[in-house]
């Protein structure tokens, strides 16, 4: 068969978000240099919704326009391994992915990093905790809700959940219900960057004092995070390094040979200066 020397990658999230939102250039930028080295370019798609991805997938099989294709974000019950493996087109999972062992994966545990993060935020004394998610349908959502869970109900103690869209208008508005709550909380865990600088603005904007009264973590590290005052402490991850993990995985599939099962980087700790020893009864 020809080859297109082209990886197709559709992202099903709102345009808007790809111009504010670091992780998906990193993550391409990572994929780009390894796939360089052969000669491969990443062909990019952004769509709303998964049926539309779907379609693309469609059409893009009918029309041979890419070798393999690169799926993201899985969801419960998602269709679309199911789909390409009925088109014939070579795919690799990424992420949250708890499929069989024989689908080229690279694997994110995303449990762990969650306990990280409570550990840090409990050994500080906190003891109202919140997190504002990403998409509930997500699998990796998911999973950090159920670890999150898991560590609460341990110490003792019931987070608050309120579920968001990686946005920097949906991170300030959720901010703002948590901050205005009586009991509010003396920490908020956010799933992006993106909605954790909104956080950090909505807090300055109510008087309330970061990290002094309030602890903020951010899931993901990026420029808009260090640039923040007070700089952002966050669950970092090595972005461009978990795309050049799945360049190497999308070679191996195009070679036909086995195609070893990848990690992509854990996310670790980075405090900086948003997490503090909780307030006096906090």
């Amino acid at each position: 068969m020809n080859r297109t020397e082209a990886i197709g990658l559709v992202l099903a999230r709102p345009a808007r978000l790809l111009g504010v939102e670091p992780f998906f250039m990193e993550f391409i930028a990572g994929i780009e240099e390894k796939l360089a080295e052969r000669g491969l370019s990443v062909l990019l798609h952004v769509v709303a919704a998964h049926d539309e991805e779907i379609a693309t997938h469609r059409r893009w099989s009918e029309r041979r326009l890419v070798d393999a294709v690169v799926v993201v974000n899985l969801t419960d019950g998602d269709r679309r391994p199911a789909v390409l493996a009925e088109l014939g087109l070579p795919a690799v999972m990424v992420g949250a992915w708890d499929g069989g062992p024989d689908t080229p994966a690279v694997i994110t545990d995303n449990e762990g990093p969650v306990r990280e993060a409570l550990g840090v935020l409990l050994g500080l004394g906190h003891r109202r905790l919140a997190r504002v998610t990403g998409p509930a349908e997500l699998v990796h959502t998911k999973a950090r809700t159920a670890a999150l869970r898991t560590g609460c109900r341990a110490a003792g103690i019931e987070p608050v959940l309120l579920e968001g869209d990686y946005s920097a208008e949906v991170g300030a508005k959720l901010t703002a219900q948590l901050l205005r709550r009586r009991d509010r909380p003396t920490a908020i865990l956010y799933d992006n960057d993106v909605m954790a600088v909104a956080g950090l603005g909505v807090a300055k904007d109510l008087g309330i004092a970061v990290p002094d009264e309030l602890s903020l973590i951010a899931w993901d590290d990026s420029t808009l995070c260090r640039l923040a005052s007070p700089a952002l402490s966050t669950m970092s991850v090595d972005v461009h390094q978990f795309g050049i993990l799945v360049a190497e995985s999308v070679l191996e599939l195009l070679d036909g040979g086995p195609v070893n099962r990848r990690w992509s980087p854990p996310a670790r700790f980075t405090a900086r200066g948003t997490t503090a020893p909780a307030p006096s009864g906090g």
